[in-house]
């Protein structure tokens, strides 16, 4: 594996952060400089630990260069502006017809590409359409399967919900997809340590950042449920692989709504332990 570990002489101070933070303790404080040590290398997970922990940007790994990167904390936002984020986030089920510019959505999926995996895998696959089109096919395609199940009596007593959801499209509601304009699926190799975890915490990013820009999401279980219990093909037309592990669906847009504050429902359940 090829590191492209640099050290800017100029710039580096010898501190030794990037040696006591390396997790996998790749990097030694040589008599001069920082330098890999060889009998290590293998170990490396390419978290750029070191790179972010570097106070002067004098370390470039991977071939990054520093000044690529956003400084902290000034990028960071406050506590307070997190704390309404997080309570100000709402399940949206009310959306603009009209698609998101695809380079925005390429740009939250660069930005979410960055969430934490297990081992660093970085194996997501991020399954997004972005073509109004290619929604109305899926939503057409789902709806039909379901009416297939349905006329067939394929539905057992815990799918039984969607009869309604059938019916409900006869009558010109959409359920299942709450007509947003755009989809994301993420889905896992099974050969991963930690899919369901890596799963979660992209889509869960992926909403927080959604909401920051002012963009409506909705987490969807049916769809999920729809696929796999009902149609299972529909995977397969979306082009992904069939030994992943999938997730939910997160449907996105701009919303049709607006809230004008948060709402209070602060009730946590606290465990909290102290062992003597």
């Amino acid at each position: 594996m090829e590191l492209q570990f640099t050290i800017d002489r100029d710039l580096c101070i010898q501190c030794g952060a990037c040696v006591d933070d390396c997790p996998f303790h790749i990097i030694e404080l040589t008599p001069d400089f920082p330098a890999l040590n060889p009998t290590r290398i293998h170990h490396c997970i390419q978290c750029q630990h070191c790179l972010a922990v570097c106070p002067t940007g004098a370390l470039s790994i991977l071939g990054r260069n520093p000044q690529d990167s956003m400084p902290l904390p000034e990028s960071l936002p406050t506590a307070q502006q997190m704390a309404a984020l997080i309570r100000g986030r709402r399940s949206v089920r009310h959306f603009q017809p009209e698609p998101l510019p695809p380079e925005v959505i390429a740009s939250m999926l660069q930005t979410v590409a960055n969430a934490p995996t297990g081992k660093n895998n970085r194996q997501c696959l991020f399954t997004v359409i972005e073509d109004p089109a290619t929604m109305d096919l899926l939503r057409k395609a789902t709806i039909e399967g379901l009416r297939a199940a349905v006329l067939e009596k394929r539905l057992s007593e815990g799918q039984s919900y969607f009869r309604h959801v059938v019916s409900a499209w006869d009558q010109g509601r959409d359920i299942i997809f709450r007509n947003a304009p755009h989809l994301l699926m993420v889905s896992v190799p099974q050969t991963v340590t930690t899919p369901d975890a890596d799963m979660l915490i992209a889509m869960s990013y992926f909403e927080l950042l959604a909401a920051s820009m002012g963009i409506g999401t909705l987490w969807n279980a049916m769809i999920k449920w729809a696929f796999s219990e009902i149609s299972t093909d529909l995977y397969e037309r979306l082009g992904i692989p069939e030994d992943h592990v999938k997730g939910y669906a997160i449907l996105f847009g701009k919303p049709a709504v607006h809230y004008h504050r948060t709402v209070q429902r602060d009730e946590a359940q606290v465990n909290r332990v102290r062992l003597t």
